[in-house]
């Protein structure tokens, strides 16, 4: 679409508006899951959740430097590319530490058959980001992830003029800034996704706390996926008989052998209600306390997943 000046410009339409024509242009999810890649690809083809110059973007370049990105436009998509074997890994957010757990990540490694092999850590730093030449008092819609909204609440509080609307991604939001050339507009999102769609950073860093950090799993498919020597961390999904006293036996059980519990977190199981599907991350010394780990639960457990091993990037 060609970028009209602000002199030429109709009257300003509403942000629902806009959202529907940009969508409308867009392919459905299953036509962009996996695009075609040239042979001389070197790196792995990763998948993410989101646009080009999104953070997931930005951690899977961090995770494997040479890979070729594949975006999905749902984070179903990432794991049907993956399991169908369409890409060979995918990088996926599991927990901010401000926001929490990406809850639906979590359920998606539990129903597919993929392993765990690196985390890495990403500094979340947010942009106010327009067409290039817009000023900040012509700004009246703000786009971005629920979640990076929310995480600028302060910013977007002391711009009364400004309204915020949700939007599926946060690069995503400048791609569709810049395609629609609205200069009544902004996105929040990354300095990457700035650069990738040609967009002006207006204001830099507004997120409320600049301590934002997101893990990040890099998942293959579990035939493929080969253990580091060196890990020093273990995921674990578990499930326990519904009676009094048995998460406490199992968490015990893991104590006793002098694993250092990490994270926890419950999920429900679909069609029980009142019970729960427990995660849990450890920080182990050797492969062999990894294994004894395994079977510490095994003894409470009616179901044990190993999710990975790997190095935790923190420690």
């Amino acid at each position: 679409m060609t970028e009209t000046s602000p002199s030429s410009q109709k009257a300003p339409v509403s942000a629902e508006t806009l959202m529907e024509r940009w969508y409308a242009t867009r392919k459905p999810a299953s036509e962009s899951a996996a695009p075609p890649v040239a042979a001389s690809s070197k790196g792995m083809r990763i998948a993410i959740q989101g646009e080009p110059g999104s953070f997931s973007h930005e951690a899977a370049l961090k995770l494997v430097a040479d890979a070729t990105v594949v975006p999905c436009a749902v984070s179903a998509d990432v794991f049907a590319a993956l399991n169908s074997g369409a890409v060979d890994a995918a990088a996926i957010p599991i927990e901010n530490c401000i926001a929490g757990s990406v809850l639906e990540h979590f359920d998606l490694l539990l129903a597919s058959d993929v392993t765990v092999v690196r985390e890495t850590q990403l500094h979340i730093r947010h942009n106010l980001i327009v067409a290039p030449g817009t000023k900040i008092e012509a700004v009246e819609r703000v786009f971005s992830h629920p979640v990076a909204l929310a995480q600028c609440k302060r910013f977007l509080a002391e711009h009364t003029g400004m309204r915020s609307y949700a939007f599926y991604d946060t690069a995503g939001s400048v791609k569709q800034l810049m395609e629609l050339g609205d200069r009544n507009a902004a996105a929040i999102a990354s300095e990457a996704a700035a650069h990738c769609y040609g967009a002006e950073i207006l204001r830099a860093h507004i997120e409320d706390n600049p301590e934002n950090y997101t893990r990040f799993f890099l998942v293959r498919r579990a035939a493929e996926a080969t253990t580091d020597p060196n890990a020093n961390k273990i995921s674990v999904a578990f499930a326990l008989e519904h009676r009094p006293g048995t998460l406490v036996s199992a968490l015990s059980e893991l104590a006793s052998i002098g694993t250092n519990l990490t994270k926890i977190e419950s999920r429900p199981v679909m069609g029980k209600p009142w019970e729960y599907i427990f995660y849990v991350d450890c920080l182990i010394t050797s492969m062999e306390q990894a294994e004894r780990a395994i079977e510490a639960l095994s003894h409470h457990c009616t179901m044990v997943k190993e999710l990975g091993r790997y190095r935790d990037e923190w420690r």
